[in-house]
């Protein structure tokens, strides 16, 4: 029997994540190459995008992890493990970890890509007053700011609503002032 019908049967045609029944295949666990019934998962194309690229990660899809990660099978649980340690800042992935249990063996192995360590190199964006910001967080200017290109002034206690973060500068930040997207430097921002 193949791999892909084993996994079908084992998952009842649903992606063993997040239970949507379309869009399925057969996905390894990094870092094997082989693919086996151990290491391997079905999972739509939505998870495995997601996985498979942490820019794209969408928190809220993940909340499906609540009755996932209690699957009977290992490569379920270690993927569970990974996406939740990766959301972690999120609030509620680091509640679902603390409860969750992994034998040793399977919990090294859902370590073997350093996706539960901290990355020294991760940027943190702070506001003026040390407050760290996060994708989709509200900001209030605290001092007029001209904005480069244009003859608008942002001014002091204007809103600006789901920021996006600069993943190579800690100091930037971008958000809508007014019509036009720019990039706002954290030190003349205050979190709401």
């Amino acid at each position: 029997m193949s791999l892909e019908r084993e996994l079908n049967k084992r998952a009842d045609s649903k992606c063993e994540l997040c239970g949507n029944d379309e869009h399925l295949k057969v996905y390894t666990l990094a870092p094997i190459k082989d693919e086996s019934l151990n290491k391997s998962i079905l999972a739509c194309k939505i998870c495995v995008s997601q996985i498979e690229d942490p820019e794209t990660t969408d928190p809220n899809h993940w909340r499906c992890l609540n009755d996932s990660m209690w699957s009977e099978h290992q490569a379920v649980q270690v993927t569970a493990w990974r996406m939740l340690s990766r959301l972690r800042e999120e609030g509620w992935p680091k509640d679902l970890l603390d409860m969750m249990y992994l034998e040793d063996e399977v919990l090294e192995f859902a370590k073997s890509t350093g996706e539960g360590e901290a990355d020294p190199e991760k940027l943190i964006h702070r506001d003026v007053n040390g407050v760290v910001l996060q994708v989709g967080d509200s900001v209030v200017l605290i001092k007029d700011l001209k904005v480069k290109g244009s003859s608008l002034v942002a001014k002091q206690g204007t809103a600006v609503r789901n920021i996006r973060l600069d993943h190579e500068n800690e100091k930037y930040i971008e958000g809508k002032v007014g019509p036009t997207l720019t990039v706002i430097i954290t030190d003349y921002v205050k979190k709401i």
